[in-house]
């Protein structure tokens, strides 16, 4: 299956700072690099756009501060201060006197366009305003020669406010206050004498603001009184409605000014309702109605264009008109009137499309074109308005479109700065709307400022920047392709020699990159690194952006050596990657970059070349390059996406799961550091799913695969159609459905991968890098679906696209090892189909030329493996490769033989990949019972195992069993006496059984006897047990909500502790005397728990049902029984009915007697003939059943019928789960003359629908038939009291155990089987985490307290085999549902026999158990149930 990594290699344009991304402004001496971007192929790029700086930059900060709607004050302005050198003294000085007010920048930032602009100061109650000048485009400084007498006294204060009017005739108020604030006449003073002038920052919420700096000349005379205007009341208008008529028109503007900024519909509102009271104060005759009609007509129309939907533009127009009527020709402020007007009649031309108002626009724009001068603002925006119209002549315009909207000529367009910083604002974050906004705005400045204007080079700089992104986030290509044309015009307004020349080489080349990654057009690329090359040749040695150039053209390389394969690129690209590493030593801010960017590309020779140290010196600088961008940093997340992709590289080399799951836990973070509208989101989504889809595939996680296809299903939600992204999201995604209906066989998820990928390959025409790709999964899926549903269209089809995909990749390329695979894979399917043999041959000539490709460490070659078997096996089938017919040729099969042992025997291709081949291997082994066979098993149940022990939860692991052949260790055995070997096949027996339990107890196995002998031996052991310790403890709870990271980090916190114990392990074998420590025991050892009886293991497979007889002596013998498995199936099922059903009135159960009749003459009669030589009658025997074996009352056997023959007649039966576990139960451990006995009965437990009423009388009995203290210490738990806790002390406090309640048996988790209890369960896991290895004897008096279950037969997983596996020697259940009547006789019977002598012995307890059932059938007055007096059964020593 083919699956795409991404890889970021990141390109910086300023050697200041890689992690900045920003666009040009006026007044920056050195560029900004652009937002990075993320592309879906391999060697995908992030790349660093330069942008211009024909000015200079100024990038100030704005904050924000909270504000309501009544608070019209403005903000004072607080500019840099000098500090005094003293004071200032006048002495005889009469008079201090402004001669120039020089102010810079007045227009900066205004969105209207202004009349002109004054200064008014305010000191002792006086107030002085200049002259109200107008300014031109082209004018940076305005200034006032007007002498304004001061106060003399220095620390006079004086408030000085700079307004811009909107009235060069009678003015209604100062208009809009630019800036404000307070200065003593002494500073002033000073600041004149020594030129400082005083510099504005921007206003808060504002990235810039107008009128940047203000500089007055101050002189000092003596008092003449010529020539110096005195600071004076300012009387312009009268008192009472016209200081209201003010202060209305002050508030309206103010708030008309805030709206602008932050677009609050609430003050838009206010703004008009002041400038309607205005209006409706004035009067109708005062000079200043014209300014009052058009201050509310300016209101109106920007409501108008604010409401689209519903937009009036009557009323705007009709002011205007007002307006203009009373400004006859010659008024000053006829022709903005005259613009505003043109300008409400073109927007209501656009919505209605009536060609009268555009006609009389036309008229209007025209007056003011030949009245006003050509560098004026209002004749730029006239000229603007007539050049717009024409783009929308009367048949364009749609009257019912309300989305059409004509452009507010009348508005001044955003300074280059402003549109810099909008830019710079929409490349952080994914806004449409915003995106295609400050696109228009830069569309409109260009047309403001002509070709000679030394803004417009950084205006089609940054413009060429945002369509780049929007292509990048819509995939539209006109903005890619325009974003290339306007890039080479501002090429060429930077020649050769031009100090930005090097900054629009480098943008340029960007672009054309990008364009060769979307369309594959080689000309791009090569023209891209020939602008590379030009650029990096105007940075020499010594420059500040050498760094960022050598890593920009290194990447352009590397791509060209991805899609030519000459490795010359590859090499320069590294030696450039180097260069610029050694610009950047330790302590370099930028040193992270050259870090990731070499790291990167030594990952991709090390794909190329295979040589380790190349990945391994990747993965040390990729660390080094995170650990320089710690938490808060830009860069962060890509640093992180990058390492993780190197480590999963290692992975798929190496195997080693540890580089897998830091891997995800990298690409987990890197995702959380790009929220839901981060542009980088959809292909961190990406990179994670396929590092959960690639551990999936070791592991067979379900939970890994789901959200692997969740993830893909977020990414592809983030790539709409017409984005670039969406070709690589549809086949991630249909990916992971095929591999989803490959292990759970929805045929809908099949259907839809085949969809989407048709969709993904349709998106990439021919040429395009990720076609092949494309072609390679869409063949998989559908070479899938022939398998599941049979169309030869789709086999065919499949072997098309591989064939295609195959063309792409060069010689020597690391995905042509893949291609050849897959190809070879549909090839033989197809001869399994139609039996060309040309097929055949050429699949395996690819499957050996892609082993070839692939390094010896390559997890990959498993894979390889794997079909070749099969391949193999195919040709052994057919004869098309010997000289015998068909399944003669030996070679075949024995060379399929041995690439399924070298794929089950590959480290590097992880433990599950491995069991699977091992499984295959025994399959066919088995099928062809070729000499293979018991080594395959062999090597199946050691690397189950081994799977088995990496996972933390015994749950966990039952589950997983599942998923694996039940019957495998029986096989096994069947295997091995088919051989003859009867010893190997109980040795298989106990290795590939109960391994859930084995891994449990291997952690509790004592380590004593190393203590004495070295201090390295004892540190083992300490290491071992602390090991063991960890890793027996229950894993943590976690509830359905909880963070999957968090339950993933446990998971690999344990496989990492099982890690270290298998180390130690490893190492404790190395000492003398411990060769075989807690390795599968051999027979030998084994037999060692048939010394007080006979042992019968009895085997259930599909090819035989067998008993292997054990003894302490001499040599085992096995004993072929005259059933098969089919027939044990049937007597399963009818024992379970039988034993559902009561007795006829005669008190006969005749289905039970038939079963039990049945098992007795295929099962234990032939068993009991061969025993006689071995145990004596009367003698004790036990039974180790295997598979369905487990589920049989053994002990019941019998013919049933007057003076015949029984087991019980004979032996005393007892159970065993495992040989080990009878071994263990026979330890001896110092006993105590006395003993701890618990009863523990609940007749009430939670949620039970009725009472068990005879739990008390029963505890009672237990107790008066035990003997007395001090032999036997006493204790009953019972009703209230007997909750889980409190029977957990006394399970943990107590040797002996009398258990009397509900037992139930949890067949889905049967570790959740239990006691219940008064509040919540006892269950079997509670119990498995206890240390009770000193326990003797527990008696369950609760029902299926031995029923295993029936998915894992040989796990053996009930309570009472789990009470003997955590230690208790000797254990007593049932197999199904118990009676009160039957327990109260029985446990009489039971503790009578086994107290007899008055001591308490638990290996008298299977005798005990035997003598009360047989007193009990004996019983003619009162007879029980077959099934009751046969539920109970013994287990252990």
């Amino acid at each position: 299956m083919a699956h795409r990594r991404r890889v970021t290699v990141e390109s910086s344009s300023s050697s200041h700072s890689d992690a900045d991304s920003g666009f040009s402004s006026a007044s920056s001496h050195k560029t900004s690099p652009t937002f990075p971007a993320e592309n879906s192929a391999p060697s995908s790029r992030k790349r660093k756009c330069e942008s211009s700086d024909d000015d200079n930059d100024n990038n100030a900060k704005c904050s924000k501060r909270p504000r309501s709607q009544k608070d019209l004050n403005e903000e004072p302005s607080h500019p840099e201060h000098t500090q005094n050198s003293g004071e200032t003294h006048l002495g005889e000085v009469q008079q201090v006197v402004i001669t120039a007010i020089h102010a810079a920048d007045l227009t900066l930032g205004l969105r209207r366009i202004p009349a002109g602009f004054h200064v008014v100061f305010k000191a002792d109650g006086a107030e002085y305003q200049t002259s109200n000048k107008s300014v031109r485009i082209d004018q940076a400084v305005v200034e006032w020669h007007e002498r304004i007498l001061l106060p003399c006294e220095p620390s006079s204060k004086v408030r000085v406010n700079v307004y811009a009017s909107f009235e060069l005739g009678p003015m209604l108020c100062h208009g809009e206050l630019l800036r404000t604030f307070e200065i003593s006449v002494g500073e002033l003073l000073n600041r004149s004498e020594k030129s400082h002038p005083i510099i504005f920052p921007p206003k808060q919420e504002e990235a810039i603001s107008a009128c940047t700096s203000l500089f007055m000349t101050l002189e000092q005379q003596l008092s003449d009184g010529n020539n110096t205007a005195v600071l004076c009341s300012l009387n312009t208008l009268a008192a009472g409605d016209m200081d209201a008529l003010m202060l209305r028109t002050h508030a309206g503007h103010r708030l008309l000014t805030r709206y602008r900024r932050m677009q609050d519909s609430t003050d838009l509102d206010q703004s008009i309702n002041h400038f309607e009271h205005a209006l409706d104060i004035c009067p109708m005759d005062h000079p200043c109605r014209p300014a009052a009609l058009f201050n509310l007509a300016t209101a109106k129309l920007i409501n108008c264009q604010a409401n689209k939907a519903y937009p009036d533009y009557d009323i705007p127009i009709s002011l205007f008109q007002d307006a203009l009527d009373l400004r006859s020709i010659g008024h000053p402020d006829r022709p903005v009137t005259q613009l505003h007007l043109a300008m409400a009649l073109l927007s209501r031309f656009a919505k209605q499309g009536s060609q009268t108002d555009a006609d009389a626009a036309k008229e209007l724009l025209s007056e003011v074109l030949d009245v006003c001068h050509t560098n004026s603002h209002i004749h730029r925006a006239a000229l603007l308005a007539v050049e717009t119209s024409a783009l929308h002549p009367a048949a364009s315009i749609d009257a019912n479109n309300h989305g059409q909207e004509w452009p507010a000529a009348s508005m001044l367009p955003l300074s280059p700065n402003q549109l810099a910083h909008k830019a710079e604002l929409c490349s952080r974050r994914d806004d449409p709307h915003a995106l295609d906004e400050v696109i228009s705005l830069h569309y409109d400045a260009l047309r403001y400022y002509n070709a000679m204007h030394a803004c417009r080079g950084q205006l089609l700089s940054n413009l060429s920047l945002l369509l780049s992104i929007r292509f990048q986030r819509r995939g539209n290509a006109e903005d890619l392709d325009q974003a290339i044309a306007l890039q080479r015009e501002a090429l060429a307004l930077h020649p050769v020699g031009h100090t930005n020349r090097s900054s629009s080489l480098n943008n340029l080349a960007n672009h054309l990159s990008t364009r060769f990654d979307h369309r594959g057009n080689a000309g791009d690329l090569d023209q891209a690194i020939a602008l590379r090359r030009e650029t990096l040749a105007l940075r020499p040695v010594g420059h500040p952006d050498r760094s960022m150039s050598l890593n920009n053209l290194a990447n352009q390389l590397s791509t060209r050596f991805y899609h030519r394969g000459n490795p010359g690129d590859l090499d320069q690209a590294i030696a450039l990657h180097g260069e610029a590493l050694a610009l950047c030593p330790v302590g370099h801010t930028d040193r992270s970059l050259p870090l990731n960017n070499l790291a990167v590309q030594l990952s991709i020779r090390f794909d190329r070349r295979g040589n380790a140290e190349d990945l391994d010196q990747a993965i040390a600088l990729g660390r080094e390059a995170l650990a320089l961008r710690s938490v808060g940093h830009t860069d962060r997340s890509s640093s992180l996406n990058n390492l993780a992709a190197q480590l999963s590289t290692r992975f798929d080399h190496r195997g080693d799961a540890k580089d897998l799951d830091q891997a995800i836990a990298l690409h987990r973070e890197a995702l959380a550091l790009r929220p839901v509208g981060h542009i980088y989101r959809s292909p961190s989504l990406s990179n994670l799913a396929y590092q959960l889809s690639t551990r999936f595939y070791h592991r067979g996680n379900p939970g890994d695969l789901d959200q692997a296809i969740a993830l893909h299903g977020e990414a592809l939600a983030l790539c709409p159609v017409g984005h670039p992204g969406r070709s690589g999201s549809l086949g991630n995604l249909a990916n992971q459905l095929s591999i989803r209906f490959h292990h759970r066989g929805n045929a809908e998820d099949l259907d839809q991968a085949v969809a989407l990928g048709r969709e993904a390959l349709a998106l990439l025409p021919v040429g395009h890098t990720d076609r092949p790709k494309s072609l390679n999964n869409l063949a998989i899926q559908l070479s899938t679906r022939f398998e599941h549903q049979g169309s030869a269209e789709d086999l065919d089809q499949a072997i098309a696209l591989q064939r295609e995909a195959l063309a792409f990749p060069p010689v020597g390329h690391t995905d042509r090892s893949m291609s050849l695979h897959n190809l070879a894979k549909q090839l033989s399917t197809r001869f399994d189909h139609r039996g060309n043999a040309e097929d055949l041959d050429e699949s395996r000539e690819n499957l050996c030329c892609a082993l070839t490709l692939l390094t010896q460490h390559d997890p990959r070659r498993l894979m390889v493996h794997r079909s070749l078997a099969t391949v193999y096996l195919l040709f052994h089938r057919s004869g098309l490769d010997g000289t015998g017919g068909p399944g003669e040729d030996t070679d075949s099969l024995n060379a399929a033989m041995h690439h399924f042992k070298a794929a089950a025997n590959f480290v590097p291709g992880g433990l599950l990949s491995r069991l699977q081949a091992s499984l295959r291997w025994v399959r066919d082994a088995d099928q062809h019972r070729h000499s293979t066979e018991l080594e395959a098993y062999g090597t199946s149940m050691q690397l189950m195992d081994a799977h088995m022990s990496a996972t933390a939860s015994v749950s966990s692991r039952h589950s997983a069993m599942k998923d694996f052949p039940s019957t495998l260790a029986v096989d096994a055995a069947s295997c091995a006496l088919r051989s003859g070997d009867v010893c190997r096949a109980v040795e298989l027996l106990e290795q590939g059984r109960t391994i859930i339990w084995t891994q449990m107890t291997r952690l509790r196995t004592p380590l004593d006897t190393l203590q004495t002998h070295s201090d390295h031996a004892a540190a083992l052991m300490k290491r071992f047990r602390d090991l063991s310790s960890l890793l027996d403890r229950p894993p943590a709870s976690h509830a359905n909500h909880a963070q999957s990271v968090d339950v993933e980090a446990a998971d690999v916190r344990y496989r990492c502790l099982v890690e270290d114990w298998n180390g130690v392990v490893e190492e404790v074998r190395q000492i003398e005397g411990f060769s075989r420590f807690l390795l599968p025991p051999v027979f030998a050892d084994l037999q060692e728990a048939a010394r007080d009886g006979p042992i019968i293991v009895l085997i259930a497979s599909e090819s035989s049902c067998d008993a292997i007889i054990i003894t302490h002596t001499q040599p085992p013998t096995s004993i072929q029984l005259p059933t098969n498995f089919a027939k044990l199936t049937t007597l399963v099922l009818e024992l379970r009915e039988a034993t559902g059903k009561d007795a006829s009135p005669k008190g006969n159960q005749t289905a039970l007697i038939k079963a039990l009749r049945k098992l007795w003459d295929d099962v234990v009669c032939p068993v009991v003939e061969d025993l006689g030589g071995f145990a004596p009658r009367g003698s004790r025997i036990w039974w180790c059943p295997t598979s369905l074996f487990n589920f049989l009352p053994l002990h019941a056997a019998g013919e049933y019928r007057p003076n015949g023959k029984s087991l019980s007649q004979q032996y005393i039966s007892s159970y065993t789960p495992s040989l080990t576990a009878l071994t263990r139960a026979r330890r001896s451990h110092d006993r105590s003359p006395s003993v701890s006995f618990a009863a523990i009965g609940q007749n009430l437990p939670a949620g039970a629908s009725f009472t068990l009423h005879c739990v008390e009388p029963e505890l009672d009995l237990v107790r008066s038939l035990l003997p007395p203290s001090p032999t036997v210490f006493f204790t009953k738990i019972t009703s209230v009291d007997a909750t889980k806790l409190r029977a957990l002390r006394a399970l943990q406090d107590n040797t002996w155990l009398h258990f009397s309640c509900h037992g139930t048996q949890n067949f889905d988790d049967p570790f959740k089987s239990a006691f219940l209890m008064r509040d919540q369960p006892l269950s079997l896991l509670d119990i498995t985490q206890m240390d009770i290895s000193r326990h003797e004897f527990a008696f369950l008096s609760a029902c299926e307290t031995a029923v295993g279950d029936f998915a894992t037969p040989d796990e053996v997983i009930h309570l009472a085999a789990g009470l003997q596996f955590v230690g208790v020697k000797s254990v007593v259940g049932t197999l199904w549902k118990v009676t009160d009547a039957t327990v109260q006789r029985l446990v009489e019977a039971f503790y009578r026999n086994l107290c007899r002598d008055g001591k308490m012995n638990s290996r008298r307890a299977a005798r005990a158990l035997h003598q009360a059932v047989f007193s009990l059938v004996h019983d003619k007055e009162n007879p029980l149930p077959l099934d009751q007096r046969i539920v109970f059964i013994h287990i252990g020593a």
